[in-house]
C-alpha cells in the first residue's frame, strides 16, 4: 500500500471514530475490507482506480468462497471510502458507482401448514390468561397484524358487531382489518373477563392491568406452540406468515393480501407468491403419477 493512501484510511477511520462515532467492532470491519482491497492493487493511487479494479476486487471475494452478504458489506465499505474523498475534493469520481454485488438469496419466511396452525387454536380455555392467549393467537392468525400492532390496540379499535378492527402500522398509516368469526368470538370471550373498561383502554393487558408487551407477547406464543405443537419456534410473526400463504394459497389475490398485511409495496408481498408454488409443487410430488413415477426411477 501506498503511504498516500495509507494517510487517506488514517483520516478516514478517524472520521468514522470521532465523527460518526461508528463502534469498535464496525471500524474493524471497515479497516479489514478496506485494508483487503488495496493489499491486492498496493501499487494503485485512490485516483487510478476504476470500476474494473473493484469489479475485479467483487470476482476474487466470490472465488473465495465469501457469502452474497459479506461481499455486499465490502462493497459499501469501498463505496463509502470514495464518497468520502469525493466530499474532501480528494477524489473527482467515485469509482464504485453502479458496481454491483452478487445478489442476497431472499430467505422465504417459514409457515405453518393449515393443520398446524388449527391445531394451535383448539381446546377449550377456562381461565382468563388462557382466554387472553386464545384471543391473540387467534388475532395474529385470524388477521395477519404484527406484533407491534396487536400490543397498541385499544378497546375503541375493534368493532366486534361487524368484525373488524382499526389498526396502527409502519409509518403511522391507519388501515382496517376484518375479523374471522373465531377471531370475534376469541375476542369477545377475552373482553367479557374484564370490569370497568374504558375505549382507551388496551385490548391486551399484562400484570396490573397495564398494556401487555410485546416480549411477554413473543413468550405465550411460545409457549403455546410448545404445549399445542411439540416445538418452541412459534412467534408472531410466523403466524403473520402463515395468514398470508394460506390466504394466498385459497384466494390467488395477491393485491387483497397486500392491503391486508398493510405492505406499502406489492413487492414485499409476492415473497408469499413463491410460498404458493411450494405448496403446488408438494401436491404435485403427491399427487401427480409422472412425479411418483420420477421418484421410482423413471417407472
Amino acid at each position: 500500500m501506498t503511504s498516500e493512501n495509507s494517510l487517506l484510511l488514517e483520516d478516514y477511520f478517524r472520521h468514522l471514530a470521532v465523527e460518526r462515532r461508528l463502534s469498535s467492532h464496525t471500524l474493524k470491519a471497515y479497516s479489514r475490507d478496506l485494508k483487503n482491497f488495496f493489499l491486492v492493487s498496493p501499487t494503485l493511487s485512490v485516483d487510478e482506480i476504476t470500476s474494473a479494479d473493484i469489479k475485479h476486487h467483487i470476482a476474487r471475494l466470490n472465488q473465495r468462497g465469501l457469502s452474497p452478504r459479506s461481499i455486499k458489506r465490502a462493497l459499501s465499505c469501498l463505496n463509502s471510502f470514495f464518497v468520502y474523498l469525493v466530499r474532501k475534493d480528494l477524489l473527482a469520481n467515485n469509482p464504485a458507482t453502479g458496481v454491483r454485488a452478487p445478489r442476497i438469496a431472499q430467505k422465504l419466511p417459514r409457515a405453518l401448514d393449515t393443520d398446524q396452525a388449527a391445531q394451535l387454536l383448539v381446546g377449550s380455555v377456562t381461565t382468563p390468561i388462557e382466554k387472553r392467549d386464545r384471543a391473540l393467537l387467534e388475532l395474529f392468525y385470524g388477521s395477519g397484524i404484527r406484533l407491534a400492532e396487536l400490543v397498541g390496540l385499544d378497546i375503541q379499535d375493534l368493532d366486534l358487531a361487524n368484525g373488524n378492527a382499526r389498526v396502527l402500522g409502519k409509518g403511522r398509516k391507519t388501515r382496517i382489518v376484518p375479523l374471522g368469526s373465531h377471531t370475534v368470538t376469541a375476542l369477545q370471550a377475552w373482553i367479557s373477563t374484564r370490569s370497568d373498561q374504558q375505549p382507551e383502554d388496551p385490548v391486551f393487558v399484562g400484570r396490573g392491568g397495564q398494556r401487555i408487551s410485546p416480549r411477554t407477547v413473543q413468550l405465550r406464543v411460545k409457549r403455546a406452540g410448545m404445549k399445542a405443537l411439540g416445538v418452541d419456534s412459534i412467534h408472531p410473526h410466523l403466524l403473520r406468515h402463515s395468514f398470508a400463504s394460506h390466504l394466498l394459497e385459497s384466494s390467488g389475490d395477491l393485491r387483497a393480501v397486500q392491503e391486508l398485511l398493510g405492505h406499502s409495496d406489492i413487492s414485499t408481498t409476492q415473497i408469499y407468491t413463491h410460498l404458493d408454488f411450494q405448496h403446488l409443487a408438494k401436491v404435485y410430488d403427491v399427487s401427480h403419477p409422472r412425479a411418483r413415477g420420477k421418484k421410482e426411477g423413471g417407472k
